[in-house]
């Protein structure tokens, strides 16, 4: 009998897999065999999905919701998202041109599959969330790193982002509130680099996934009211996994050009087809229900967010500066690579120390390298403050007990 040839494809050979889910399952790991690890790696709200929303898919489930959708996703759902981007960005958005999709992750992944060509480069601000680069390069893409400043509060200068763009640069992608670092940009910010956009000739994905929560006096800003130019030119990334705690619904959804939209719909068409009935329908009672839940789920962001900044601050040799929203914090750890352990072990990178503090420490935290910021780690504080407090305190006895 033959050997089978299962050699895979040479697109993989580039893409690593999600260091942040990878963290997440080795402390899930931990803990199903009995190991008290605290985890700050997943970003995923510890509470319950709405009573509302639950209410509103167990109805749907009595009338017999379950069937195949329009790939697109149900009327009355693409309204509903239309009427609300339409509102935060200050544009008016048509309901076709509204794709519902498996996660912004999904949506994310449609569109760079419909938007590139092999060797058209995407600018990535960095930090930057673990995926976007990997997708990037899965649709045949280059993406090309901009290093945000921490003086900056990790946004990109408006001339850094010019002197990235090349005949081949096809958009920017704009995610603010930031995944790792919490930073929101501001309107200023924002003005200044919807400039270049224009004189570049570039489109700007804008991940908006957690703009809904922001705090201490920050707000969101949108590239796409800038004017009619930047909105012609920006497909809208969402979801309501992070405001609405529904994470496991998976369902996102992106809104932009007409011929983008039309473009994704039907590579979904023929991947996934539609997101789930019954998701569509608790999404639906989410955007048209009651919001006095994201508030206070936000309010409790805002509390946790300050306690972990100032626990963090309190560790010698770390620095933290203050995230303006989503619900992660990211110190510069860099004071501790290359330090040895008890028994002698170097941790050479933050990679290193991260895997050390797992096992060691029994504390889970992201490294900065996954994100383009070695040196750093991402905690997330969408967790109880009960967690925070101990979790922070382990990494504080582990951190200042290392050596050199």
């Amino acid at each position: 009998m033959s050997t089978p040839n299962l050699k895979t494809a040479s697109r993989l050979d580039p893409i690593k897999p999600s260091i942040t889910l990878a963290v997440t399952a080795k402390a899930k790991a931990l803990k199903a065999a009995g190991v008290d690890v605290i985890s700050f790696g997943a970003g995923e709200p510890d509470f319950d999905t709405p009573d509302h929303i639950k209410e509103a898919a167990k109805a749907g489930l009595d009338r017999g919701v379950g069937k195949y959708t329009e790939v697109g996703g149900i009327a009355p759902l693409r309204a509903a998202i239309a009427g609300e981007l339409g509102r935060v960005h200050g544009m008016t958005i048509a309901p076709e041109h509204v794709l519902v999709s498996a996660g912004a992750k999904h949506s994310l992944f449609n569109l760079f599959m419909a938007l590139l060509d092999p060797g058209d480069e995407v600018v990535i601000p960095a930090p930057y969330w673990v995926s976007y680069p990997d997708m990037v390069m899965l649709a045949g893409g280059k993406p090309v790193i901009v290093e945000g400043r921490a003086e900056d509060d990790f946004a990109i200068r408006p001339e850094a982002l010019r002197a990235a763009c090349g005949p081949r640069t096809r958009a920017l992608v704009l995610n603010t509130p930031s995944n790792p670092t919490g930073a929101v940009y501001s309107a200023a910010q924002i003005a200044a680099l919807a400039e270049v956009v224009v004189e570049q000739n570039l489109l700007v994905v804008s991940d908006d996934i957690y703009r809904s929560l922001v705090y201490g006096g920050a707000t969101y800003s949108s590239i796409a009211a800038v004017g009619p130019e930047l909105a012609a030119r920006t497909i809208l990334i969402d979801g309501v996994s992070k405001a609405y705690a529904m994470t496991g619904w998976r369902i996102g959804y992106a809104a932009g050009p007409a011929p983008i939209i039309k473009a994704m719909s039907k590579i979904q068409g023929q991947s996934t087809s539609n997101a789930a009935h019954i998701s569509q329908v608790a999404t639906l009672a989410a955007l048209t229900g009651p919001q006095d839940c994201v508030e206070t789920m936000r309010q409790a962001f805002d509390e946790r967010r300050l306690a972990m900044v100032e626990l963090l601050r309190a560790i010698p040799g770390v620095t933290c500066r203050e995230p303006k929203g989503a619900f992660y914090a990211f110190p510069d750890v860099s004071a501790f690579v290359g330090k040895s352990t008890a028994d002698g072990k170097v941790l050479a990178d933050d990679v290193a120390l991260c895997d050390w503090l797992v096992e060691g420490a029994k504390v889970a935290v992201v490294p900065g390298s996954g994100f383009g910021a070695p040196g750093h780690v991402r905690l997330s504080y969408a967790c109880s403050m009960a967690n925070i407090r101990e979790g922070v305190r382990r990494l504080h006895e582990a951190l200042v007990g290392l050596r050199g």
